[in-house]
């Protein structure tokens, strides 16, 4: 219900006149479903009429009873809830009833609404049920309209004074413990204010300490103990990252429009492959050959690397290590500036690189993995052994098990020995590494031949 601002000229509203407006209701009666009648009949029934609800647009319509010509005012006129001033020769309600007839008018209120709800979607279980509510709530404000007149007229001279009282005492006792809460939120909200200074504080310590626990842990870290092993896991590791890099390059060069059976035969021509799939090793191979090209076998810490997890960070925290002047000039090496612009439509990572920096985006940082894991098994053979070389293999040369492996090994097998004969190599996936007496093989493509 809505407030209104009383004018000066009409005196306070009596009780009497609140309880009229309301029980004019009980005359009315609300579009619905008659209980005793079926919910599929397309007979018109007579609408039931309710008090219009000013906050609900579709409430249903109301039409005036011939029984009673005010019954008008129950669409127009609203009630207002404001506190009630009843003069010394005003009857006065009981405390309890004004109570039951505010609940009453709750209930009324509540029952119109599950009404309203019933309609959309429509019900006629839950329309029939409302639709009862409705009109046992407007009965038992008839009963309170009722009551009120038998004991206006028996105790229309009587004032009770003591009610008002009571009531005042309660309104007054509520507002003191009102201000008594207002008083604690404040305080609390100036408790918070103090905590989240307190967390900040901590947060910026937190953040100076594990800053200067990685610099300690660092410090102190154990180098890497070079064996054959560790060796071995790097060039795995590097092969593997060398294919991971492979794998975005071409799904971009798909996406920009280049032939890849174009770009395939550009980077090996003539190469018979078994399947069509099999053109992503001449990427791998492309890749390989640009990453190992002039590599010069210098024995160099690789332990500072190694501690990070994502290479971004080495390069971000030591810009001018060999490890970062390895990186962005392998990066111009194997990204073609065509490449970029056709992946990227600009050549900002080239620019970056060029500067002296490193960009956080996904496909640079495949790349900085692969360059680390190349960078890390250069550093190793050559701190193993000073004199480690690396071998390649020319197309056309008869497969060896010996220093070879086959890049297809894992799904169909290892190449027989009576076979190997048979065998050309048609593309060098992998360049071999030779230290001392310990042969890494080289990996390759090959054919068969008829």
């Amino acid at each position: 219900m809505e407030n209104a601002t009383f004018k000066p000229s009409k005196p306070s509203s009596n009780i009497s006149e609140i309880v009229s407006k309301f029980t004019k209701v009980c005359k009315l009666r609300s579009i619905g479903v008659f209980p005793s009648e079926s919910p599929n009949q397309k007979q018109h029934h007579h609408q039931r009429q309710s008090c219009h609800n000013p906050k609900n647009n579709t409430a249903p319509l109301v039409e005036e009873s011939s029984d009673d010509t005010e019954e008008k005012e129950c669409v127009s006129e609203k009630i207002h809830p404001q506190p009630i001033e009843v003069s010394n020769k005003s009857n006065v309600c009981g405390e309890g009833e004004i109570v039951k007839l505010f609940d009453s008018v709750s209930a009324l209120k509540f029952a119109y609404i599950q009404l309203q709800e019933a309609h959309i979607p429509y019900n006629p279980d839950k329309i029939i049920d409302a639709d009862q509510l409705v009109v046992a709530q407007l009965e038992s404000l008839c009963k309170i309209k009722r009551s009120y007149k038998e004991k206006q007229f028996t105790n229309k001279a009587e004032l009770d004074s003591s009610t008002c009282n009571h009531l005042q005492v309660e309104i007054e006792l509520s507002e003191r413990v009102l201000e008594d809460l207002k008083s604690q939120v404040k305080a609390k909200n100036s408790e918070i204010l103090r905590l989240q200074e307190v967390l900040q504080d901590l947060e910026l310590g937190n953040i100076g300490l594990v800053e200067k626990m990685r610099q300690t842990s660092l410090e102190k870290k154990i180098p890497t103990v070079l064996s054959i092993a560790t060796l071995e896991d790097a060039f795995i590791a590097a092969t593997k990252s060398i294919h991971d890099f492979a794998k975005p390059l071409i799904g971009l060069m798909k996406a920009s429009g280049w032939d890849l059976d174009q770009a395939a035969n550009s980077i090996e021509d003539a190469v018979i492959y078994s399947k069509r799939s099999h053109k992503k090793y001449a990427f791998e191979a492309y890749i390989a050959r640009r990453m190992f090209c002039g590599i010069g076998f210098k024995s160099y810490n690789v332990d500072e690397v190694m501690g990070f997890d994502n290479p971004i960070d080495a390069l971000t925290e030591y810009p001018n290590s060999d490890f970062a002047k390895f990186c962005g000039k392998k990066y111009l090496l194997v990204v073609h500036q065509l490449l970029e612009v056709s992946f990227f439509g600009n050549l900002d990572h080239r620019a970056f690189v060029l500067s002296g920096k490193h960009p956080r985006t996904p496909f640079y940082q495949i790349f900085a993995k692969m360059a680390k894991w190349v960078w890390v098994l250069q550093g190793i053979a050559a701190s193993i052994n000073p004199k480690a070389k690396l071998f390649t293999v020319k197309r056309g040369s008869k497969f060896s098990d010996f220093h070879m492996e086959s890049v297809e090994e894992d799904m169909e097998g290892a190449v027989e020995a009576d076979e190997q004969a048979m065998h050309r190599v048609e593309l060098m996936v992998m360049p071999g590494f030779k230290i001392g007496d310990t042969l890494l093989r080289s990996r390759v493509y090959l054919s068969k031949l008829k």
